[in-house]
C-alpha cells in the first residue's frame, strides 16, 4: 500500500512539472495574442490553453503516466475532453475573478491554472490513463 502511494505522489510530482511546462507555453501564447496581437483576452487565453493541452498530453503520456496504449486516437480524445472541461473552469474562474471581481487577469489565471491541474490530474489518472 505504501508503494501505491509512493507511486501517485511521484505520477503528481511529474504531472506537475509537466503542468509547468504546459503554463509557460500556455501563458506565453496567451500573453504574445492577448498584448502583442491584441485579440480578445477569452480567445488569447484559449489558445495558449490549447497549445498546453497538446503538449502536455504528450509529455504525460510518455514521462507521467508511461503509456504505451496503441490506441492513441482514443486516448487522446479522452485527454482533450477532460482538458475541454478545465478550458470550462479556467474561463469560468476567469471570467469571475476578472469581471466579477477585479482581479488582475494574470492573477485569475494563475488561480484557475491551480484549480484545473487538480481537476487534470484525477480525471486523467483515473480515465485516460487508468489502464497504465
Amino acid at each position: 500500500m505504501e508503494f501505491l502511494k509512493s507511486d501517485l505522489l511521484i505520477k503528481f510530482m511529474k504531472f506537475g512539472l509537466v503542468g509547468i511546462s504546459g503554463t509557460l507555453v500556455d501563458f506565453g501564447i496567451t500573453y504574445f495574442l492577448k498584448e502583442v496581437v491584441k485579440i480578445n483576452k477569452f480567445a488569447a487565453n484559449s489558445t495558449g490553453f490549447l497549445c498546453a493541452v497538446l503538449s502536455n498530453y504528450y509529455l504525460n503520456r510518455i514521462w507521467t503516466f508511461h503509456s504505451s496504449d496503441p490506441a492513441v486516437a482514443v486516448q487522446f480524445s479522452k485527454f482533450f475532453v477532460i482538458s475541454m472541461v478545465g478550458l470550462g473552469i479556467n474561463n469560468g474562474i476567469i471570467y469571475w475573478l476578472n469581471e466579477k471581481r477585479n482581479t488582475n487577469f494574470y492573477v485569475a489565471k494563475i488561480a484557475a491554472t491551480g484549480v484545473v491541474m487538480i481537476w487534470n490530474f484525477w480525471a486523467n489518472l483515473l480515465f485516460t490513463f487508468a489502464r497504465t
